[in-house]
């Protein structure tokens, strides 16, 4: 950390902290006290040409890559995404540290204890473009060679580092078989797109709350890894253009689809017939969690005539049995955390080494965010639940407090 400068005007914000008078723990890195912390969306830096030189030759002219315009700017072309213009902005200080960080296993780790993180799920960076073609065959030969690049780069470090394996559900048996070779591997849970086909809305295409689906839901609970649906994945989510546009894109079209595949299990039946699934929304925040359980126990109630199948349970019963949400900085959606019921469901995360996120300067943002929630509850969504769900093995050290030793003895 001796290496990070100082935040520049733009960033000083991070560094706003009402203290922490009252807590039993911190989230400070060399505290005694410090809660045992899981960053739940971190993001691999994957080598630049990871595709160019691991993909079939039939697949090459389609990877994503760089084109000139007959002025001479370039732009991102990725099959299924609108062309977007590369422009040169300069980033200096913690921004640029950020855009520079995280390529290797040992820095990552360095900069996550600096940060008072313990472990960390990851997430592909480049490799969100795995999914973004209708073709499920070429984004599963994407996904494969990630999921490759992946264990080769984190598998020895799997207790602290741990990559989600991709899979394209479009191609339903390659799927399949890449969910069991990535348990066989050692995986600690599953990144699915937020629909199963890339693209626009399409009633007629495959979607998760439909039966063609079970096929994959049986894999998967066989394997029991837990599955996560992260933002900008399913379609393209630079809807928006002109003003405001980086603004309206990442809260419309990146965050609040990820809402989809939620309400598609938990409104669907799925959960009755696969009841051990455990899935979760990442990056999205969890302010729309209380309300959108609302809304889809006020559908089943209001809209009986009209809801097949009838389920065992409330939509909201079934999230809060087997489901999960992550967030970065997320007051609102914390301050309904106990009065909903849901401080067993949501979890944490820095979102290394993104500029959404919250390193280098996490303690200061959690005691931002978290000072209406108790210790106890602190704990859980700092570490606990994702030490429950991912089955992180939680540090000797951290055992003193009788939640963390409760959760370590049930493993």
């Amino acid at each position: 950390m001796s290496s990070i400068p100082a935040p520049d005007e733009m960033n000083k914000w991070r560094l706003e902290t009402p203290g922490i008078d009252g807590w039993t723990r911190t989230a400070r890195p060399d505290a005694k006290d410090k809660y045992f912390m899981v960053s739940t969306d971190g993001h691999a830096q994957e080598p630049s040409d990871l595709w160019a030189t691991r993909m079939d030759a039939k697949y090459k002219d389609r990877l994503p890559g760089i084109t000139l315009a007959d002025n001479g700017a370039k732009f991102q072309k990725t099959e299924g995404f609108r062309p977007m213009r590369l422009r040169n902005i300069k980033f200096e200080g913690q921004d640029l540290i950020r855009n520079k960080a995280g390529y290797t296993p040992e820095e990552r780790i360095a900069d996550l204890n600096a940060d008072g993180v313990d472990a960390e799920i990851l997430f592909p960076n480049k490799g969100h473009t795995a999914w973004a073609t209708p073709d499920a065959e070429f984004s599963q030969a994407m996904c494969r060679v990630y999921n490759d690049w992946a264990w080769e780069t984190f598998g020895e470090v799997n207790d602290v580092l741990s990559p989600m394996a991709c899979i394209a559900p479009g191609d339903m048996l390659g799927a399949i078989k890449e969910i069991e070779r990535s348990a066989e591997r050692g995986f600690r849970g599953l990144s699915l797109p937020c629909k199963p086909v890339w693209g626009a809305p399409n009633h007629e295409a495959l979607n998760y709350n439909l039966p063609e689906c079970d096929p994959l839901w049986t894999a998967i609970q066989e394997t029991n890894l837990p599955i996560t649906f992260h933002v900008s994945t399913g379609r393209d989510p630079r809807t928006s253009r002109g003003n405001g546009g980086a603004i309206i894109n990442y809260t419309v079209h990146s965050l609040s689809p990820t809402m989809e595949p939620i309400a598609n299990l938990c409104a669907s039946g799925v959960l009755d017939r696969f009841p051990n699934l455990k899935f979760g929304s990442v990056e999205a925040g969890i302010g729309w969690v209380a309300w959108a359980l609302g809304a889809m126990d006020e559908a089943y109630k209001k809209h009986h005539m009209f809801v097949r199948p009838k389920l065992e349970l409330l939509p909201s019963e079934y999230f809060k049995r087997n489901g999960f949400a992550t967030f970065m900085e997320d007051p609102a959606g914390l301050s309904q955390a106990r009065e909903f019921g849901l401080t067993e469901n949501f979890m944490w995360s820095n979102d290394y080494p993104h500029h959404e996120g919250s390193w280098p300067h996490s303690a200061q943002a959690i005691e931002r965010t978290m000072t209406q929630i108790n210790d106890a509850e602190r704990a859980k969504i700092l570490g606990l639940n994702a030490a429950r769900v991912f089955g992180f093995s939680i540090p000797e050290k951290y055992q003193n407090f009788d939640d963390v030793k409760s959760v370590a003895d049930a493993q």
